[in-house]
């Protein structure tokens, strides 16, 4: 009896261990099983691989052509490589992914992509499954078949599409494959460019903003960079003829944007709207990359909102929201879905050292594009009364958050369009006057509330060759609030008013002495100097332009 069981339970155990070698032969020819994956090809960068890659091509006046392939089993980059801009065709990049724990026995990894009219091997023998392979537009890839190479930090893990000669990728693990697509296209502007990210897809780092151990803080108040998709084209440039009159407005303009990065060495950028010029900006997304490589590559912290032509290209105010936000050393954030804009939120200095307490509460606000009422307010639109409130509920919140820092704690604020104050000529001012004044026509009393919550200066764009502070004072004529112009920066928006250079803002804050000092510095001429430099702000309160 006890050897009959014994035999019965060996019996048992035999045809188990049979059914495991059967189900694993079974299975394997689909997927290799999580043990054999944990022992074989453990996940440093767990999630989606490239497989493959292709490009197709289709014509508008083809019923019969598309550039559609099996969804079930390639992903499409959403972008037409002839940036919509072609006659008769289109073209799409097209990606095969899956997931590390899927890959089968024979699947292949891509671990490499070029561009190029030839074998980029050049000859040379490589091994079998890691020689390259032939896609349409000049594109050749790379796979490997080891089981490690989905491990590798060289896998591809995504893909992406960006324009123009001057396309860059400021996020973390990509890079741009050096060559354009070979496409049927004429001008920089429709170059599409592939990025690739390699390896294990990170988080952007958090960066805290704080006052140095001097008690310095500079803020950069970069407006109307007006970057479009490719080099652009300047617009009233000054002088006329430079370089054999030869202007690309996003170089000259980046380049400008770079000096001052490395000459005053801020420690915080605001980008105070119309960062993207969405006429000629048919992708955003490089647009925006392309300001963004600058503070990533610097380790700057940057703030930014929208003016009125950042999402009249490809993206959306939300879309664009949502690319700067994932962005490396991005502060921007959309702000509360329950009120009106995208982009209403505040930026906290923390005080020096180890200290948990804000020094500075930067408010930024989104003051959108168009008059939603042309009948009755022609131009632009205005700052909406629950955009107010919550700027009021929120600084009064955050005042009692900052009791605890012991010394003059201070607030400032930065929109894109001006208020309908600066349009007073009575007011005490520095900095030079060259155009009329765009401000909504209808006041919803945004400058009232910065003064009734404290807030000593508020600066904004919008106006590229405007350029001054303004003194508004409150009823008793006590200065009260600073309303400042940063001078537009960028080469590819208008600047033909008086010569005007481009320019940018600085405030050199000094929080021992709660004081702040704003000068601008000019792209062309007397270029090492600051220009109309000014104390407006003294022991925490705005002064006069006599003290």
């Amino acid at each position: 009896m006890t050897r009959r069981i014994v035999r019965t339970i060996t019996q048992l155990a035999a045809l188990t261990a049979l059914t495991i070698v059967v189900v694993y032969f079974l299975d394997n020819q689909f997927r290799v099983l999580p043990s054999a994956i944990h022992n074989v090809m453990p996940a440093h960068h767990p999630g989606l691989v490239i497989t493959d890659i292709t490009v197709t091509s289709c014509s508008h006046i083809n019923l019969f052509s598309s550039c559609k392939l099996d969804a079930n089993v390639w992903h499409r980059v959403e972008k037409d490589l002839y940036l919509r801009s072609g006659w008769v065709s289109s073209a799409y990049v097209h990606v095969k992914r899956k997931k590390e724990e899927e890959l089968l026995a024979d699947d292949k990894v891509l671990v490499d992509i070029s561009v190029g009219r030839l074998d980029p091997s050049n000859g040379q023998k490589g091994e079998a499954d890691e020689r390259w392979e032939s896609r349409p537009a000049g594109l050749w890839i790379k796979r490997s078949a080891k089981r490690h190479a989905s491990d590798s930090q060289d896998a591809i893990t995504a893909v992406d599409v960006l324009f123009g000669a001057d396309a860059v990728d400021p996020r973390d693990r990509w890079s741009m494959v050096g060559t354009p697509l070979l496409l049927d296209t004429s001008g920089e502007v429709q170059e599409a460019r592939l990025s690739v990210r390699r390896g294990k897809p990170s988080s952007p780092p958090k960066v805290i903003p704080r006052i140095d151990g001097n008690g310095k803080f500079k803020i950069m108040q970069v407006a109307d960079l007006h970057l479009s998709t490719g080099t652009g084209h300047c617009r009233d440039e000054q002088p006329v003829g430079l370089n054999g009159g030869k202007c690309e407005a996003d170089p000259r303009t980046l380049e400008f944007v770079s000096r001052l990065l490395d000459e005053e060495k801020p420690d915080l950028i605001i980008l105070s709207g119309d960062q993207v010029n969405g006429e000629t900006a048919p992708d955003a997304q490089s647009a925006i990359f392309k300001y963004a490589e600058l503070f990533v590559e610097r380790k700057i912290p940057y703030a930014s909102i929208f003016g009125n032509h950042d999402d009249e290209g490809s993206l959306p105010r939300a879309q664009q929201m949502d690319l700067v936000e994932a962005l490396p050393y991005s502060l921007s954030l959309a702000g509360p879905e329950d009120i009106d804009g995208v982009g209403n939120y505040y930026v906290e200095v923390l005080a020096r050292g180890g200290s948990k307490h804000s020094a500075l509460t930067i408010y930024l606000l989104d003051t959108h594009a168009y008059s939603p009422d042309e009948h009755s307010f022609k131009g632009y639109d205005w700052l909406k009364k629950n955009q107010i409130n919550w700027f009021k509920e929120t600084a009064q919140d955050l005042k009692k958050a900052h009791q605890g820092y012991t010394h003059i704690h201070m607030d400032l604020a930065f929109i894109h369009i001006p208020l309908p104050e600066y349009n007073d000529e009575a007011l005490p001012r520095k900095g030079a006057w060259r155009e009329g004044v765009t401000a909504p026509g209808f006041n919803s009393g945004f400058r009232d509330a910065l003064v009734e919550e404290g807030v000593v200066l508020v600066s904004c764009g919008h106006d590229h060759a405007n350029e001054y502070c303004a003194l508004s004072s409150n009823e008793n004529d006590n200065p009260a609030l600073w309303m400042c112009y940063a001078g537009g920066a960028g080469f590819g928006g208008y600047g033909g008013y008086g010569g005007y250079h481009r320019r940018i803002r600085f405030f050199d804050i000094d929080m021992n002495e709660a004081r702040i000092t704003t000068y601008k510095r000019i792209e062309y001429g007397d270029t090492e100097h600051r220009v109309d430099e000014q104390i407006i702000v003294e022991g925490g309160r705005a002064i006069s332009l006599q003290e």
